[in-house]
């Protein structure tokens, strides 16, 4: 695979990003990771994989690190606090736990420590009591977002669009947390956040597709004998590569005996090929068109008859897509002039974009065509996250590098307001820098193994299949966003589509789409129906003789 693997979601990347953070500690309930930690010669260097970026104008900069780093896996108790938040007009007391989980070897010694934060509410018997693993993705990517976003007790201050106000940054009471309806864990990638492994060579262990899956499919059997939940009915929500690695988490401990309720797959990637664009592969360009459409609209691109009913234009354009289009695309050099122009004139009607720039890219274009060339005549580019947001590249106008103003936006309120709450509110007081993208100083991460796409793409599809028909219960609820680029809805629905189950089993997947963009919650109206569509899936998947 190519670089854009490695540049999924906000999980998906934010591939801008290049801060962290430090400070020093006022006390020390734990005693800080930074302080146990001591450099060591490295033993060996990572080789190339066919998932490293071949561009480095496209990837994340890292510096090579000249030592490897070993950290001290002696456990510590976690943080304990207690708090209160208002939700639907009731006041929930609730325990925060931060802290970290030991994923072990066989022969019982401790390979990485998993950070996590966990809030449950107080008084409730926990057999019955719902509980969900959250995570964001990247893969590379701690679960900063979704914590501070959408689900846990607090979340950052944004404009109500999701846009982003001036400095300094605050949090303020999540009225729109899940707490109401189930207790949280939310769990940091191994190198994201503050989870370690014990060195750089024993982290390559885990920065791969299967043993990504097999230290998250760890930390939560952990979690589940350590704090007694495992009769709690269970939940997964996945973002972006959180989608991919909670469907191959399901299929990986179907077979250990845990089994969930419910899956959330947010902004959903579980096929790598449908949204990977290469020269030999037309179904990504396919797939996107319809979000093309989508943003084209929210910049006022497309003819004022195509914008006075969306709903119909998407339609139209999804069944275009798969129709003239694909024929299109599938006839290669052998489709006629004729036809060519007729789909580069219907192409620039429904994307905005002109006719030469389609015609130049023989009617594929990718997201950095499409997203550097909308608004070119503004001399301005839009989201990849989200195509709502637009802005000036700070490289400039022409050949420069990719660039997405979603992540110049969304990434310093989300860093300064989670390291002042953990640090703060939470207790948890560590010199340690919170990591929220793996690739900031670990050069070796771009070496992800991507396990199955040496057959092809990567792909957890068939995991998540395997979960649901070993488990006729297990439901699962897709959510999307029109605007977002980096997992495309219509790619989604695709993939969905394409498990090969009867209607019975199909019967157990739904859908909720939102006028928004990757990270749906950052958009306060948006957010508010996240909840609603969380709650209700939540109150339908939980056990009548639970509730």
């Amino acid at each position: 695979m190519r670089s854009s693997l490695l540049i999924f979601a906000v999980g998906c990347l934010l591939a801008t990003a290049t801060a962290q953070q430090q400070e020093s500690p006022k006390s020390k309930p734990e005693k800080s990771r930074a302080e146990q930690s001591a450099a060591k010669p490295a033993e060996t260097k990572p080789a190339v994989s066919p998932g490293t970026p071949e561009n480095p104008a496209e990837s994340p900069k890292a510096e090579q690190p000249e030592k490897d780093e070993h950290f001290d896996m002696t456990e510590v108790p976690p943080v304990v606090t207690h708090h209160q938040v208002a939700v639907g007009g009731q006041s929930l007391k609730y325990t925060a736990t931060a802290g970290h989980l030991p994923i072990k070897r066989g022969d019982g010694k401790i390979d990485a420590e998993m950070f996590f934060v966990a809030y449950t509410l107080d008084g409730q018997d926990s057999a019955r009591r719902p509980i969900t693993f959250a995570f964001n993705g990247g893969p590379g990517s701690a679960s900063i977002w979704l914590h501070m976003g959408a689900l846990g007790p607090k979340r950052v201050v944004l404009q109500p669009g999701g846009f982003m106000p001036a400095a300094p940054y605050r949090y303020v009471d999540n009225a729109y947390t899940a707490l109401d309806r189930t207790d949280l864990v939310l769990v940091d990638a191994i190198g994201t956040g503050f989870s370690r492994a014990a060195s750089l060579d024993i982290s390559k262990k885990f920065w791969g597709v299967k043993g990504d899956i097999q230290g998250f499919g760890e930390f939560i059997r952990m979690y589940l004998t350590r704090y007694e939940r495992w009769a709690s009915p269970l939940y997964l929500l996945g973002e972006s590569y959180g989608t991919t690695r909670a469907a191959g988490v399901a299929g990986y401990l179907a077979d250990s005996g845990i089994s969930f309720n419910g899956i959330v797959l947010l902004s959903t990637v579980l096929n790598f090929q449908s949204v990977e664009f290469t020269k030999t592969n037309d179904e990504a360009y396919i797939l996107i068109v319809p979000s093309y459409t989508m943003i084209a609209a929210y910049h006022k691109k497309l003819a004022p008859e195509l914008t006075q009913d969306m709903a119909k234009t998407r339609a139209e354009v999804e069944h275009w897509a798969v129709s003239d289009y694909a024929q299109a695309l599938a006839k290669g050099d052998a489709i006629s002039p004729d036809e060519r122009a007729k789909v580069v004139d219907q192409m620039a009607r429904y994307t905005g974009l002109q006719k030469e720039l389609i015609d130049q890219a023989n009617l594929r274009v990718d997201v950095a065509k499409f997203t550097h060339n909308l608004l070119l005549d503004q001399k301005i580019r839009v989201g990849r996250l989200d195509g709502r947001y637009s802005g000036p590249d700070p490289e400039g106008l022409l050949d420069t590098p990719f660039y997405d103003p979603t992540a110049s936006a969304i990434l310093p309120p989300y860093t300064s307001v989670f390291n002042n709450y953990v640090r703060g509110e939470l207790g948890y007081k560590s010199d340690m820098p919170y990591k929220v993208f793996a690739f900031q100083s670990e050069a070796e991460f771009s070496n992800w193994q991507w396990g199955s796409a040496d057959k092809g793409f990567p792909d957890t599809a068939t995991a998540l299949r395997q979960a649901m028909t070993k488990n006729s219960y297990l439901k699962v609820l897709v959510m999307e966003g029109y605007y977002d680029l980096a997992t495309p809805y219509f790619a989604a629905n695709f993939s969905m589509d394409h498990l090969e189950l009867s209607p019975t089993y199909r019967a157990n997947i739904s859908y909720a789409t939102y006028n928004a963009g990757h990270m749906v919650y950052v958009d306060t109206d948006s957010l508010a129906k996240f909840k609603r569509d969380l709650a209700s899936f939540v109150d339908k998947t939980v056990p009548r003789n639970q509730q």
